[in-house]
């Protein structure tokens, strides 16, 4: 396999508008600017990132701005002029910065992308992953009432979605899941918290408990394992991690102490491809069902996504849904669709669909050229 040598990082700075306000307990996302990160070896060939960091530092600490801070000042000179055998090499050139996620992972995708169209592979192949049909699910954010979720749910499922997770939060909770449990009793259905939840919660959670729910994600605070432990022995329910799992060592220790049944794992909430593929192997082994959550990523994030979720431990259809159906505009080709509730991961070198510049250039902020 050829090495690559980090010549030129460009960072695009893009602004798009999403079709409709997504709605979760810690706000509103209406919009997004990304900084897509293009990496450019010494042949020329471009390997392409994005940060999926949200406007504000609510789901977790980062926003566009750290991102594009701490990829300016701290990775970006730590990267560039450097060559590197393999993707994985990047992550003792960072080692020093603490934290800063998904500012990592954007980077950190553009050298897996880039390696990847170097050296002629599907970044699944490069993975191991083996199934390119992906089932999708849809996220469904907070409605003004239960009889509009539950349309939103009917609307989602004559789609072809095979599962489906709503938000909820205190107060939005138990008529939302029980409006469409009633109308729905058997599909997929699973509820998202986003930490809005304590433990003086317990009994309002441990009546979820009859809805039959696939899981109850991140209902405790996004650093916490102990009362998710606590929480967990109390329920029927699946408790899964999310913003609590930044890395395979958590993801070991929330199993050691009964955390949880499931994890979602998204690439830039654990700074790349590299550590997601290592909390996947960790769970895989422990017998721990995993899935790839989703960040309303532009088609480039999305694909990553895709490609990750070819491995065999990513057994519940994942936050797939394509970016035509929450963003006005994308900005990859062909167009990222599902067909019968599954998308087939393309078997074109790197994340497999081409950046389309003219439409990057309509979204374009400004940009940003770096060279060794």
């Amino acid at each position: 396999m050829e090495s690559v040598r980090i010549r030129e990082i460009v960072l695009h700075h893009i602004h798009i508008g999403l079709k409709r306000p997504f709605l979760a307990s810690h706000g509103a996302t209406r919009q997004k600017t990304i900084c897509l990160v293009e990496a450019v070896d010494a042949d020329g060939v471009s390997g392409w990132g994005e940060t999926v960091a949200l406007p504000g530092p609510f789901y977790n600490e980062e926003t566009y701005e750290t991102a594009v801070h701490i990829l300016k000042d701290f990775i970006i000179p730590a990267v560039l002029g450097k060559t590197f055998g393999h993707p994985r090499g990047i992550r003792p050139a960072v080692s020093m910065i603490k934290r800063n996620y998904m500012a990592k992972a954007a980077m950190e995708t553009a050298l897996w992308d880039l390696y990847a169209r170097k050296n002629g592979k599907p970044l699944y192949q490069l993975l191991g992953g083996k199934n390119r049909l992906v089932a999708a699910g849809k996220s469904i954010g907070m409605q003004e009432s239960p009889a509009r979720l539950a349309e939103k749910v009917e609307k989602a499922l004559q789609e072809g979605f095979q599962k489906i997770k709503i938000k909820i939060s205190p107060g939005k909770d138990l008529a939302y899941v029980g409006a469409v449990r009633k109308q729905f009793p058997d599909i997929p259905l699973m509820a998202d918290a986003n930490s809005a939840y304590t433990l003086k919660d317990m009994d309002r959670l441990k009546a979820l408990d009859e809805y039959g729910l696939l899981m109850i994600e991140q209902p405790f605070a996004s650093d916490d394992l102990i009362d998710h432990a606590r929480l967990q022995r109390e329920l029927k329910t699946p408790v899964c991690l999310d913003e609590s799992i930044l890395s395979a060592e958590d993801a070991r220790k929330a199993a050691e102490i009964g955390s949880c049944r499931i994890i979602n794992i998204k690439i830039g909430r654990v700074g790349g491809i590299h550590e997601a593929v290592r909390i996947h192997d960790l769970c895989r082994e422990k017998g721990i069902p995993v899935w790839c959550g989703g960040m309303l990523e532009t088609g480039i994030g999305r694909a990553m996504n895709l490609h990750l979720s070819t491995l065999p431990n990513f057994s519940i259809p994942g936050d797939n849904t394509p970016p035509a159906e929450y963003l006005e505009t994308d900005i990859v080709e062909p167009e990222i669709r599902m067909t019968n509730g599954v998308i087939e991961v393309p078997d074109r070198p790197g994340f497999g669909f081409v950046v389309d510049r003219k439409k990057i250039a309509q979204l374009l902020i400004h940009r940003e050229s770096f060279r060794a």
